[in-house]
């Protein structure tokens, strides 16, 4: 016999599942102009809504922990940056398994380990729900981020949750996907241009110079006697020879296709990222010439410029940001600077970003030191020293 209460339950049920449709036909006209960053954040408010939470958040994942970066419906910082290793609470339970993991109450359920029993205390959080969001790479399942659904008092999440919460990890997946083939798009996209600048800078510019440089010659050789005027034209042709000194060696950078060369692009393209999905400006000077670095601090610089952008755009409420780069003193010199209100000390907070940590970690096996300096009069800059290959500081 059928109560009102159930059919009160199924009215409710019908209802999110609707509205789980319209969002995902939604966010079908959006994944088109979606980098990974919005894709996440996006997923947080999704899963909550999907799965009729109190809060839903979502983790990254990589070398062994995720960490959790993108909330919606949660009431302190708690949870805000949280390293979560695998095996270790419902996340890192779901990184060890790769299958959806649900407890009705996070703090007495002996199905979990109790590692971050106090961030959870903290958001008063009971049953949770937390399920991969996997991607194929290399032609095998990789969890790449986890996406958690969680409530506040009496209530546990059944199997129509948790199959709404799969149904917005897969979209999530499919959008990455799209994200990181509108990122490569991008990339060829920059390659093409840099070819087309290149043959043009080749067939015109570089055909003037020489033949500059061919009348100048021909003009010393056949004036008369004349001391200052052979002095200045023998300048100019020096001149024009280092003119097309430097044209090729610019034409040389352009033809490079490798991710160490392609440094400055990288930065630029990570500021056009953040000020398309913040509207805060954001752009990138470059002090200098930047010489190609090999892989392992190319990805240190683009991932302290990603950790830096990511912190001002949680924390700071900035009006702009600026990047910059250059060499001094036989390293590298990097700054993420805003304008903005500082993010909590660590003091405040009892525990200082994961992100932030992990990169002063690297940093240190390549001899170099990453610090987050905040200014009394408001704003905050992330700095990078980074030496060169072969050089100790």
């Amino acid at each position: 016999m059928t109560t009102s209460g159930d059919r009160r339950a199924a009215e409710r049920a019908a209802e999110r599942q609707h509205a789980l449709d319209a969002l995902l036909v939604e966010r079908e006209g959006l994944l088109a102009v979606l980098d990974r960053v919005l894709v996440l954040r996006g997923t947080a408010g999704l899963i909550r809504d999907a799965a009729g939470a109190d809060a839903g958040f979502v983790s990254d994942t990589a070398e062994g922990h995720g960490v959790i970066r993108w909330m919606a419906g949660t009431r302190t910082t708690a949870l805000q940056d949280l390293l979560v290793p695998v095996g270790q609470g419902v996340g890192g339970q779901v990184m060890a398994s790769g299958r959806p993991v649900r407890v009705s109450d996070y703090l007495s359920s002996k199905n979990i380990t109790h590692h971050f029993d106090s961030e959870v205390n903290r958001e008063a959080l009971t049953a949770m729900v937390a399920v991969p969001i996997v991607r194929e790479r290399a032609g095998r399942p990789e969890t790449v981020a986890i996406a958690y659904a969680a409530l506040r008092g009496d209530g546990a999440f059944g199997d129509d949750a948790v199959r709404a919460v799969k149904r917005v990890a897969e979209e999530a997946a499919r959008a990455l996907s799209v994200a990181d083939r509108a990122a490569a798009g991008q990339a060829t996209a920059v390659a093409t241009e840099r070819a087309r600048i290149q043959a043009s800078l080749h067939d015109s510019v570089a055909a003037m110079l020489f033949s500059i440089g061919a009348q100048v010659r021909d003009l010393r050789s056949t004036l008369p006697d004349n001391p200052t005027l052979r002095t200045r034209l023998g300048q100019l042709e020096s001149d024009v020879s280092a003119a097309s000194l430097a044209l090729r060696e610019a034409l040389t950078a352009l033809s490079a296709t490798s991710p160490e060369r392609a440094l400055p692009i990288e930065l630029a393209e990570l500021c056009r990222s953040f000020q398309a999905r913040t509207g805060v400006p954001a752009r990138l000077v470059q002090l200098g010439e930047v010489r190609p670095l090999d892989a392992e601090r190319t990805a240190l610089l683009v991932g302290a410029v990603r950790e830096g952008l990511l912190n001002v755009e949680k924390h700071a409420g900035a009006g702009t940001v600026v990047v910059s780069i250059g060499e001094a003193d036989g390293g590298i010199q990097l700054a993420v600077a805003d304008d903005g209100a500082p993010a909590p000390a660590p003091a405040a907070t009892g525990r200082s970003g994961h992100g932030l940590r992990m990169l002063v970690e690297r940093a240190a096996r390549l001899g170099g030191r990453i610090s987050l300096v905040h200014d009394e009069d408001g704003g905050s800059t992330l700095r990078v020293l980074l030496p060169l290959a072969g050089v100790e500081w």
